[in-house]
């Protein structure tokens, strides 16, 4: 029975994270699921949300912007667009990004081949947004 899961977290960028952790939580395309150690196999689709770890008493906190999650032998890889530490968010970027994203809402009605383009920016923004203020008030 192992006692640490192994988390990867790779944009087509960099490798953001590669560390033995306690235990993962994510957004899934059907909801939070949490992963411990000796997890059963799978693999799921990721929204643009938290992703949450913890290392004994400590619990960081990376804004993803979905992708896919694939949890095997005490191993979880995220592959995702964007994945950022607080520490990394230009907050005055992600704001004009969400304006930017409500305005063009307000412009497109549902139907619009754009409004989903514009719907993701925005749940993107906001967990940017969401991500940076947490630790600002740490």
């Amino acid at each position: 029975m192992a006692d640490k899961i192994r988390l990867r977290v790779v944009t087509p960028t960099r490798l953001v994270l590669d560390e033995d952790v306690d235990e993962v939580t994510a957004h899934g395309e059907l909801g939070e699921f949490g992963v411990l150690p000796d997890h059963i196999a799978f693999l799921s689709t990721l929204v643009a949300g938290e992703l949450t770890y913890k290392q004994g008493a400590t619990k960081r906190t990376l804004a993803v912007g979905g992708g896919y999650a694939e949890v095997l032998d005490n191993v979880m890889t995220v592959l995702a667009p964007a994945a950022e530490f607080a520490s990394e968010i230009d907050v005055a970027r992600a704001q004009r990004a969400k304006e930017r994203a409500e305005k063009q809402l307000a412009q497109l009605n549902r139907e619009e081949k754009d409004w989903e383009v514009a719907e993701t920016a925005l749940q993107r923004a906001l967990v940017r947004l969401q991500v940076a203020s947490k630790e600002a008030r740490r």
